[in-house]
């Protein structure tokens, strides 16, 4: 139970810091090169997900990164993109929420579903 917590501590850690990659990414695309917020959206998070993937391996599961755990890992994070493109997509255009400001609100609902699924992989 405590390596559990531990590990969803580190996964916090390293959440914030891919967020942050995301976000910057994101705005960078979005804002200052004016592209469409769900391309924008997509890319950031295409990026973001390589950085994700050795900091998840090294520093929250302590597993040693693989070409297989490589490939594994983004059909793992398919459901956090589409969970969070469809709560951006219903915030931007039902709620009216600034589509600078819904990628954030969308990662209340992927962090638990994310943290589940790639300890499953990663620790295959």
């Amino acid at each position: 139970m405590r390596i559990r917590s531990l590990e969803f501590i580190r996964f916090i850690i390293v959440g914030i810091i891919n967020t942050c990659n995301y976000y910057l990414i994101y705005l960078i695309i979005h804002a200052f090169w004016e592209i469409n917020y769900m391309i924008s959206h997509v890319l950031g998070f295409s990026l973001s997900l390589i950085i994700s993937f050795f900091l998840s391996s090294y520093f929250t599961f302590q597993v040693k990164p693989t070409i297989v755990k490589f490939i594994k890992f983004p059909i793992t994070q398919f459901l956090n993109i589409i969970i969070s493109s469809i709560v951006i997509y219903i915030f931007v255009e039902y709620f009216v929420l600034d589509s600078s400001v819904a990628p954030i609100v969308s990662m209340l609902f992927t962090v638990p579903i994310t943290f589940f699924v790639t300890g499953k992989i990663l620790r295959k």
